[in-house]
């Protein structure tokens, strides 16, 4: 029953974008007001970022927390959901694996930190995606849509700038408008948004998503109780032929280990290439880099607001 325009439930969750922005043309003018937004830059200080395939909550009072943010969202699609009564707030960066883990692990961490407030509603948020040539994006689309109408509550659809109405042409190529967006828990403000520092152990993160795709978990990488940021402990199979990954130019990582090659950030092949290399040298994480089966923690750094290694 449950995804709702306008409070209004839907029989059916929309069948793909277009028929969204058909049945609901109000849905554009809500994504163009996004896109119009200056992008911000922003810093590590008070930023929890979230890779591919992670997850995090907050509350508005966190202290160690001002902004949830996630980027490089080209066929992927950004999820941020809010409770209206308690304010808190969850962001998760989905691609076509783990969707349907990656909504229900959400919902259950905002409703979670929402207890004892009997007022407000679930508000959805979707952003990136584009009208790409290969309709990835639509596929990550459908999966999100009917993750969420298939739960037992309603969310109300707030923005969806997806598909089409993230889209512009370039030189004749089709691009993603806003690839990046930032939440302030605060305030509940979302915003386009790069991030030139995207936490500890980018590559190690990474790793797991490229080398994964069988592992349909979406990972919470935050404890706003605590204030900790963990990450792990988990597995990935060994990447045959990572030595000859490694040996090609960039331009064939690119082509090959991207859904969308011809719109990716000048950045990709580099940061593909350091998470190659960490997974020639870590193939089996479980074993040289969580010895322990612990999580890694990290906490905020009272002084300079980064975020530090933490052993209980």
């Amino acid at each position: 029953m449950v995804l709702c325009v306008n409070r209004t439930p839907l029989e059916e969750a929309p069948s793909d974008m277009t028929t969204l922005f058909h049945m609901h043309p109000g849905y554009r003018d809500s994504a163009a007001v996004l896109i119009s937004i200056p992008t911000k830059v922003v810093g590590p200080v008070g930023l929890l970022y979230v890779m591919e395939r992670e997850l995090a909550v907050t509350v508005p009072h966190d202290k160690n927390v001002n902004i949830l943010g996630t980027d490089n969202a080209t066929t992927c699609i950004i999820v941020v959901l809010r409770h209206t009564g308690s304010g808190a707030v969850g962001i998760t960066h989905l691609h076509n694996v783990g969707c349907e883990d990656g909504v229900v692990t959400l919902i259950e961490r905002v409703r979670e930190l929402s207890a004892g407030f009997p007022e407000g509603r679930l508000e959805l948020n979707l952003i990136g995606g584009f009208a790409d040539s290969r309709n990835y994006s639509e596929g990550v689309f459908q999966g999100i849509m009917h993750a969420f109408h298939k739960q037992p509550l309603e969310v109300d659809l707030i923005i969806a700038c997806v598909g089409e109405a993230n889209t512009t042409v370039r030189a004749g190529v089709r691009w993603p408008i806003i690839c990046g967006v930032g939440v302030n828990n605060k305030t509940g403000e979302i915003f386009p948004a790069t991030f030139p520092d995207r936490g500890p152990e980018v590559s190690l993160r990474l790793a797991r998503h490229l080398t994964g795709g069988h592992q349909a978990k979406v990972l919470d990488v935050y404890d706003c109780s605590s204030g900790l940021h963990r990450i792990g402990p988990f597995n990935y199979e060994p990447l045959r032929g990572v030595d000859l990954w490694l040996e090609q130019s960039d331009e064939f990582i690119l082509q090959h280990l991207s859904t969308s090659p011809e719109v990716e950030p000048p950045h990709f092949s580099t940061m593909i290439r350091q998470t190659l290399k960490y997974i020639q040298d870590h193939p089996f994480p479980a074993i040289t880099v969580f010895r322990d089966n612990r999580p890694h923690y990290y906490k905020r750094d009272e002084i300079t607001g980064m975020w530090v290694p933490f052993r209980f």
